[in-house]
């Protein structure tokens, strides 16, 4: 079979297969359980670099291919996905708000591709000539998906309507247009990964909390 196979890809597998099931419950009504799905593909995301990293002895081809594969499995989990979200929360509002969310929603997608082309190409550049771990990205990551939209679903809920309805598609255009903008974020390192953390499950407790109220 063509590709590498070994263990560093497993747990990007396992998020993008969440993704298409997120994907799954979007498309069939469900936004709040595929946001759940969107969550848990951050996660992945978080630990899947410190596992490709445990392997001392990758090839230069299986590097690259990581890298690829990375962005490919990132372009739908945290670029597909939310902008489904936001379609499946605009069914059933205005026409505006319907024709605002796909809108938004196909831009977010395009530019989270231009952000990511834009990744594999400055990154392997990088590792050619500097090699060693990346300090910092040009334009929010993409990933960034996984925290900003479970809050957004979030307040949406909490703040009555029209305004609330409006928060969502909102942040898809905000986050979509923060992609492509030359803003250099630092990349966060152990205690930023558990402040993400704390972030992440802080976000749980809240959609649970809006799911049982």
């Amino acid at each position: 079979m063509i590709g590498f196979y070994n263990y560093t890809v497993i747990l990007t597998y396992i998020s993008l297969l969440i993704s298409a099931v997120g994907i799954g419950f979007a498309a069939t009504g469900d936004p709040f359980t595929a946001l759940f799905c969107l969550m848990a593909s951050g996660v992945c995301d978080m630990f899947d670099g410190m596992i490709a990293r445990t392997r001392k002895k990758s090839t230069e081809e299986e590097k690259r291919f990581g890298i690829q594969l990375d962005s490919l499995c990132d372009i739908v989990c945290f670029g597909v996905l939310p902008a489904a979200v936001g379609i499946a929360l605009a069914e059933g509002q205005s026409t505006l708000l319907r024709v605002a969310s796909w809108g938004f929603g196909a831009l977010f997608i395009l530019c989270a591709l231009i952000r990511l082309a834009y990744f594999n190409v400055t990154e392997e550049t990088r590792q050619a000539t500097e090699g060693g771990r990346r300090k910092s990205y040009m334009g929010v990551p993409v990933t960034t998906s996984a925290v900003v939209f479970p809050l957004m679903y979030a307040l949406s809920v909490l703040i009555p309507a029209p305004v609330g309805l409006w928060i969502y598609p909102a942040f898809i255009l905000i986050t979509a247009i923060a992609f492509i903008t030359p803003i250099k974020v630092p990349k966060p390192h152990a205690k930023g990964l558990v402040v993400m953390g704390l972030v992440g499950l802080a976000e749980a407790a809240l959609m649970f909390w809006l799911l049982f109220r």
